[in-house]
């Protein structure tokens, strides 16, 4: 199982991927490309990516397309636009696809490795438990589960504490018991004269 995170860079030049590689492989990353809009759909449909880069401008599909189709098979992944033609229209476009970010070249290595970690922790932090159920479901079980074992501590803790208490309990009984029969007894004895001499 890999566990570095995977990073798909689209676009038609080859040095931008190359960049993206030589920069984040350095940080722990898997960067795969993709030089077009229909071989990165190709590669997406083998392997699963925690954030993807795209040009706008390739021959065929433009990277606002691929964005969009990324996002309808995974709504999760973050995507973020990267050009050398960046318009407002684009931006635009890119706002309401829901992209992560739409960032302009030259990209240097501190821009590649910030907007990645933007993209990644922007995900975990606000999409992931709304577009991931399963995660919410888990963290639903596990609560339950906690709930569960503190309510059962608690009823364990108070038979503890019974079965402790029971011996002081009778004993105070025992202490009582000669004050109370000598109080019913004398409560009887007063009421029996009373019967016999209702003046007094």
């Amino acid at each position: 199982m890999n566990i570095k995170p995977q990073v798909l860079v689209i676009d038609d030049d080859a040095v931008v991927g190359r960049s993206f590689d030589r920069v984040l492989s350095e940080k722990g990353y898997e960067v795969s490309t993709a030089l077009s809009g229909e071989e990165a759909l190709q590669t997406i449909e083998n392997a699963e990516f925690d954030v993807v880069f795209t040009d706008i401008k390739m021959p065929g599909m433009d990277g606002l397309e691929v964005a969009e189709r990324i996002k309808v098979k995974c709504p999760w992944t973050p995507v973020v636009v990267i050009t050398g033609y960046g318009t407002a229209n684009n931006e635009a476009r890119a706002s309401v696809l829901g992209l992560n970010g739409f960032v302009r070249k030259p990209l240097t290595p501190e821009i590649i490795e910030s907007i990645t970690l933007k993209a990644l922790y922007e995900t975990e932090e606000v999409e992931a438990p709304h577009n991931k159920p399963e995660m919410a479901a888990a963290a639903e079980v596990e609560t339950v589960k906690k709930t569960s074992a503190m309510r059962k501590a608690g009823t364990f803790a108070k038979n503890v504490g019974l079965f402790f208490a029971a011996p002081f309990i009778a004993l105070g009984y025992i202490i009582a018991l000669p004050f109370v029969g000598f109080y019913m007894f004398a409560k009887l004895g007063y009421q029996a004269y009373a019967k016999r001499h209702p003046s007094a």
